[in-house]
């Protein structure tokens, strides 16, 4: 997909948002998927990709490292060598934290990973010590030099117990992905739980790995000696779901969500009921109906199963324009409240306070020049400008297409008044 980080988005607010969207494949599963693709010799297609530019940032770091990626449409094939090369360069890995991803399978497969330490969202620090830590306790050497993360195990990897001491998605998959070529048993106590997460346990499984207990607290895994490329669709995304789910409640709408899976997003449907929106099942989804000003609700986000950090500028964006008052708590990332100064260049009444925002809702924003500071945020400002009074300039749309599919398009699809620019 192409982007330049000159453009911007153009909101005109006062449109209710009715019709239907299709949730594509998940961008939290997918970036794993692909540098996971670097445990097996041979092709490994990938189903259901969608088409973002995070995905091209992950195809090119994997064509650095010596794979073939071919992108047509939405699936991507990877061609990966008997030798694959073991340096992520900085020039790539700052665009997105996701290219941690490889540090698991290149230890694993070639005994060495030298990765630069990762950029993407200005959401807060997201330190690498659960990973080196991990990966340590599975017998590799690991330390951070000159920026970048250096890991080697050239006599390969022996299975252990491993404890997190926080449900750190990152680092699971990290070590998911280096035990299953280790020899013997792995244990990790307090792994993360996402659905993405497990999608990758059965992408593994799917090449021949041994695992047990994904989507619980803890996970077994049988380390093998190879494994070999396989065929996978990857899941539907529950945080482009839930987007549109609050993009109706926002704008007292009435979204029908094809690929919404209710059971990703339990909390979060569950938040919008008690706000006033009418939430049912459909064939192949969710339909998500609002036909008053939301009620203010309180929210704390948590490790999955609990309320998603990347739904954190949707929630506190509709409590922006609820009927009460409402504190939402930020428990997953210190920096994720960046968002709520440009948030309130619209009007909102928030007040921030450590890790707790404090909101009086108002019946409308008001339309300013706003700017992106990562993925959701900037979606977040997007559907805070259609509840506006005029127009809304959201710049840093790059952002955006990092993790959401021809977003402008659906939302004019939707009845939105919104251009690229």
């Amino acid at each position: 997909m192409a982007s330049s980080s000159l453009d911007r988005f153009r909101i005109t607010g006062g449109c209710r948002l009715e019709g239907e969207v299709t949730v594509t494949g998940a961008k939290n599963s997918v970036l794993k998927l692909m540098a996971a693709s670097l445990l097996a010799v041979g092709t490994t297609t990938i189903h259901n990709v969608p088409d973002i530019a995070d995905v091209d940032i992950m195809a090119d770091l994997l064509t650095r490292l010596g794979c073939t990626v071919k992108h047509e449409g939405s699936v991507v094939t990877i061609e990966v060598p008997a030798a694959p090369l073991h340096r992520a360069d900085y020039d790539l890995v700052r665009k997105m934290r996701a290219s941690i991803n490889v540090l698991g399978p290149l230890v694993a497969r070639v005994g060495k990973a030298e990765v630069a330490l990762p950029g993407g969202d200005a959401i807060g620090s997201r330190g690498l010590d659960f990973h080196i830590k991990g990966l340590e306790s599975l017998g590799a050497t690991a330390h951070v030099e000159h920026g970048y993360v250096i890991a080697e195990a050239p006599n390969g990897l022996t299975g252990t117990a491993i404890e997190l001491d926080f449900p750190s998605v990152g680092a699971t998959e990290n070590l998911m992905t280096a035990a299953v070529l280790a020899q013997g048993v792995t244990t990790i106590d307090n792994a993360a739980r996402e659905p993405d997460l497990v999608d990758l346990g059965e992408f593994l499984i799917g090449m021949g790995a041994q695992i047990d207990g994904l989507g619980s607290p803890l996970i077994t895994i049988t380390g093998v000696k190879e494994l070999k490329p396989t065929d996978h669709t990857t899941i539907t995304d529950r945080i482009i779901a839930g987007t549109w789910a609050f993009a109706a409640a926002m704008t007292q709408g009435d979204i029908t969500i094809h690929g919404g899976r209710a059971d990703h997003m339990e909390v979060m449907l569950e938040k919008l009921t008690h706000a006033g929106a009418i939430v049912t099942s459909t064939q192949d989804g969710i339909r998500v109906q609002m036909n008053q000003r939301p009620r203010a609700i309180d929210v704390a986000t948590l490790p999955y199963p609990g309320f998603a950090t990347d739904l954190l500028p949707f929630i506190i964006g509709m409590n922006a324009v609820a009927d009460g008052h409402s504190i939402v708590t930020e428990n997953v990332f210190e920096s994720r409240f960046m968002f709520v100064n440009e948030l309130m260049r619209l009007g909102a009444q928030i007040t921030v306070d450590g890790h707790h925002a404090s909101i009086d809702g108002i019946p409308q924003l008001s339309g300013a020049p706003v700017e992106a500071t990562d993925i959701r945020a900037g979606a977040g400002l997007v559907l805070a400008a259609l509840v506006s009074d005029g127009e809304t300039t959201v710049d840093g749309a790059f952002h955006i297409d990092r993790g959401y599919p021809n977003f402008a398009e659906q939302l004019v699809s939707l009845g939105a008044k919104v251009s690229r620019e």
